[in-house]
C-alpha cells in the first residue's frame, strides 16, 4: 500500500460517517459515561465522545501505534501522511536514475 491509497481509505472512510453517529454501548461504557458526564458537567454527551475521540488518538500517535499500523498497513508514517510525501519523496531517493549495469563505468 502506499501513501495514495491511504489517503483514498481516509476518503472514504470520513466520508461514510453521517452528520449522527449512533453507537451501542456496553453496559461498562455506559456507567464509564454516566460517571464522566455527572463530574465533569459537559453540555452535551456528544462533547465526551469528542474529546475521548482526541485523547485516543492523541495518545496513538504520541506512544508510535499510529506510526506502526500505518506502516504495516500502507508502508507510510504519520509524518509522511502530514506533509504528503513518503520519506524517499522528501529525501530525492526516488529521483535517482537507475543505474545500467552494461555501461555503469563507462564514461
Amino acid at each position: 500500500m502506499s501513501l495514495d491509497e491511504l489517503t483514498a481509505a481516509m476518503q472514504d472512510t470520513y466520508s461514510g460517517y453521517d452528520d449522527d453517529l449512533s453507537l451501542s454501548l456496553d453496559r461498562e461504557t455506559r456507567n464509564e459515561l454516566a460517571l464522566l458526564e455527572t463530574a465533569l458537567e459537559p453540555e452535551s454527551t456528544d462533547e465526551l465522545v469528542r474529546r475521548a475521540i482526541h485523547l485516543l488518538f492523541q495518545s496513538t500517535v504520541e506512544t508510535g501505534r499510529m506510526d506502526f499500523h500505518l506502516r504495516s498497513g500502507f508502508d507510510v508514517t504519520y509524518d509522511e501522511y502530514l506533509s504528503g510525501m513518503t520519506f524517499d519523496d522528501m529525501t530525492g531517493a526516488n529521483s535517482y536514475p537507475s543505474l545500467d549495469e552494461e555501461r555503469r563505468y563507462r564514461f
